[in-house]
């Protein structure tokens, strides 16, 4: 009773950026570098999006400090990515060396040796290559930094971004006067023409952005490239995505997605819509990005759709965090969900979403087969729909405003089915999402289905079947290509095949993946491993058709 108990919270960005100018002038004195306020803007901004273990202003400043540090250290020593490629040479050139002990002994290594010399070799082009970008950035920074030095009038010092310097260069200058007399002005630094030197620094930073694109190897000061290529090592999260891609990949994220889920465009072009509503700050800051039930037949795209999000937003698909509801049929298994209450066996553990969710609150929460968990696991997430937060067993409030939540179900396939049995007829989404509002009412609560927007899938068509068909093996050719260097080729009668083989439309997708897997693969798989017993080299597959079967072709 005798302390005062004082809340103290994490500061806004805003607030957490006035901070850190206040600082940047020490910081740049420290590593002699300078500090750009973009860079101290970007560390606020993508710490507090890519970091979400630590605080505000702490985590930005060891980003900016990491940063300062990483700039410093580059301007004078050899790139990381020039000194790994230099190991790997190595590493290439003590593995020949071995081969070259083994085949004077006897040791076959032909095919081995070729495959090692073609990658020193190719090493070897892109060693020279980034030597030669190496050279050409360093001049540029070399040149930058001495106009920027020329600017600022005090050749060879530390950078003074808040300008504490001047009073001391003007002290200095007044006891030099009152000693020296009239000979301080003879002895004068010469006058520059500003307006050149500022045209000439602007023609030399074009250049050097020219030059090194997304993938910089010196950098003149501490920008935003600088503290993204941190956050990235820190995260995982390429750096590119976050800087200079960002924005065009949420502009055109409707046909990349497409690329992946085909014949849903409609779903994908107002997924798409919220996303670019949200990153222009446009929306209610206090909700999730978007809510979406994705509702359909099996094998149209709906689980799809939350890993090519993933991929496209977030870097990779690790960043879904996949709840299968089906698992929480007993209205008991919501303390699974959001972590047991005091008293109760596992309080403190965390629960699955909720503990998934604080570790990254940037990421695709996919509820899939929603419509099989009990009425009562339904009703935790209004306040996660509305509000954007849901308390857990601790009592502590987890954000999902953060989140993109998708939920999946087949409630209304066979209606579905039937409206788009008759392509003529068939009608538009709108249409669709409509007549689904009662069967959907069967199932789930009107206050849950007006926090949502339900976006019907269509059935898969036979055009849209051929075109999974050569994604599906476009993938295997790329697997292919990967593991044994040998060109798989295929004609158009594979797929037409495949397709005619395709007769159960309730499995959707699933059912290509099942005859390729089940057929094609087993047999290629078979003769591959027969030519490896008998120490033969595969260079080419083909696969055509024949009496209504797969024919194979090994050359």
């Amino acid at each position: 009773r005798r302390f005062q108990v004082v809340q103290i919270d994490e500061p806004s960005e805003a607030r957490c950026v006035r901070m850190l100018r206040g600082m940047a002038s020490t910081l740049e004195k420290h590593h002699q570098v300078q500090l750009l306020d973009e860079g101290i803007e970007a560390a606020v901004r993508l710490s507090h999006r890519y970091i979400p273990a630590r605080q505000l202003p702490d985590k930005a400043v060891s980003l900016i400090d990491t940063a300062c540090a990483r700039v410093a250290v580059g301007q004078h020593a050899v790139p990381a990515e020039i000194d790994d490629c230099r190991k790997h040479i190595d590493a290439l050139d003590t593995e020949l060396e071995i081969i070259d002990r083994e085949a004077a002994i006897g040791l076959d290594h032909g095919a081995r040796r070729a495959d090692i010399e073609a990658k020193r070799a190719a090493e070897g082009e892109r060693l020279a290559g980034l030597e030669a970008n190496w050279e050409k950035e360093r001049d540029l920074v070399n040149e930058i930094l001495a106009i920027r030095r020329t600017l600022r009038g005090e050749l060879g010092e530390a950078v003074d971004h808040a300008g504490a310097a001047a009073p001391t260069a003007a002290a200095a200058e007044s006891s030099e006067a009152s000693e020296a007399g009239a000979s301080t002005a003879t002895e004068a630094p010469p006058a520059i023409d500003r307006e050149a030197e500022l045209a000439r620094l602007r023609t030399l930073q074009t250049e050097l952005e020219a030059l090194q694109g997304e993938s910089p190897l010196i950098l003149p000061s501490v920008d935003a490239q600088a503290i993204a290529s941190v956050v990235a090592d820190w995260t995982g999260i390429p750096v590119g995505r976050m800087v200079k891609n960002e924005i065009d990949a949420v502009l055109k994220l409707g046909a990349t997605l497409g690329k992946r889920v085909i014949g849903q465009q409609h779903g994908l072009d107002m997924i798409a819509r919220r996303i670019q509503t949200s990153r222009a700050s446009l929306d209610n800051p206090s909700k999730p990005i978007g809510v979406f039930m994705l509702a359909g037949p099996s094998g149209v795209g709906k689980t799809e759709t939350a890993l090519a999000l993933a991929e496209a937003l977030y870097g990779g698909e690790h960043n879904v965090i996949t709840i299968n509801m089906s698992e929480f049929q007993e209205a008991h298994t919501v303390s699974t969900l959001k972590g047991a209450p005091p008293g109760y066996v596992g309080y403190g553990e965390g629960g699955i979403l909720t503990e998934a969710v604080r570790r990254k609150p940037y990421s695709i929460v996919l509820l899939d087969e929603v419509e099989k968990a009990h009425p009562d696991v339904h009703e935790i997430f209004f306040q996660v729909f509305d509000k954007g937060v849901m308390e857990d067993g601790e009592g502590r409030l987890i954000n999902f405003k953060n989140t993109i939540i998708l939920l999946t179900t087949n409630v209304g396939s066979d209606l579905i089915m039937n409206l788009c049995k008759d392509p003529d007829l068939m009608p538009d989404a709108e249409g669709i999402a409509q007549a689904l509002r009662e069967p959907l009412l069967k199932t789930f609560p009107a206050a849950l289905l007006g926090r949502i927007v339900t976006i019907p899938y269509y059935p898969l068509s036979d055009d849209m079947l051929k075109a999974i068909i050569r994604l599906q093996l476009g993938r295997i050719v790329k697997r292919m290509a990967e593991s044994h260097k040998v060109p798989l080729e295929f004609d158009d009668g594979v797929i037409d095949l495949i397709a005619s083989r395709c007769t159960e439309l309730e499995s959707g997708g699933r059912m290509v993946d099942a005859i390729l897997t089940n057929t094609m693969l087993p047999a290629i798989s078979k003769h591959f491993l027969e030519q490896m017993l008998d120490g033969q080299v595969i260079e080419r597959v083909k696969v055509t058709t024949e009496d209504n079967d797969f024919r194979y072709t090994f050359a």
